[in-house]
């Protein structure tokens, strides 16, 4: 059976700079469409539909876009955040090829319930998400990982045990990377923080194109803004 995409509608958005503000106010949030040769484009969306859609897909739900008459196959990036209320604030819409593999990172979920966890000792989880690769269509929106396989202390989960269709989806994550493992209680230890030298700090990787595009686009709205 087809997996069907969650379905999202979208107008072009006109209201740049300062008038944003008002948008919001009327329960639309500005969204940018981008994507490997796509000219960005500004859109604004409903916050209620879009704020449900984002927490149950994440940015690995593969999300159709009704912009006018045409559909536009889409995964959410760059949530932004009021950084006092928390409110939503600006999304991205990377406009992707069906029939073209993507890279990107998908939520892992904890299910079930572990009995040495239950008896006392402590479930840790480790990893988030992992990094795959897969055709729009076949991305899982989460890799559900069930702790009740976790029986003893030092039991864990890792990046190999995962449960999914390795046909289609390829996890590019290290395969011994721990996802989740169990361990005794123990006295809380005073926290070190270790100091790292400037030469150290990785450089920031370099955007794609379409990012590059997407990012002038913003700037160029954010100087009508100010």
């Amino acid at each position: 059976m087809t997996k069907e995409n969650h379905k999202i509608s979208a107008q072009n958005r006109t209201v740049l700079g300062r008038k944003v503000k008002q948008l919001r106010k009327s329960g639309l949030i500005p969204a940018t469409v981008y994507g490997k040769g796509f000219e960005p484009i500004s859109i604004q969306v409903p916050t209620v539909e879009l704020e449900k859609i984002y927490e149950e897909v994440g940015e690995s739900g593969l999300i159709d876009l009704h912009l006018d008459k045409e559909k536009l196959p889409v995964l959410f990036r760059n949530a932004q955040y009021h950084p006092v209320s928390g409110d939503l604030m600006h999304i991205d819409c990377y406009k992707v090829n069906l029939k073209e593999k993507i890279t990107t990172f998908v939520p892992i979920e904890f299910v079930g319930e572990s009995a040495t966890v239950k008896a006392g000792n402590i479930l840790v989880p480790v990893t988030e998400e992992v990094e795959v690769e897969a055709l729009p269509t076949d991305l899982p929106e989460s890799i559900i990982v069930d702790i009740s396989v976790l029986e003893n202390v030092d039991s864990m989960v890792t990046v190999a045990d995962l449960d999914v269709d390795r046909s289609k989806v390829e996890i590019l994550t290290d395969a011994e990377q721990v996802i989740v493992k169990v361990e005794e209680p123990r006295e809380e230890e005073e926290p070190v923080v270790a100091e790292v030298a400037p030469g150290e700090v990785p450089a920031t990787a370099q955007k794609s194109p379409e990012e590059l595009a997407k990012a002038e686009a913003e700037k160029k709205e954010e100087k009508e803004e100010k």
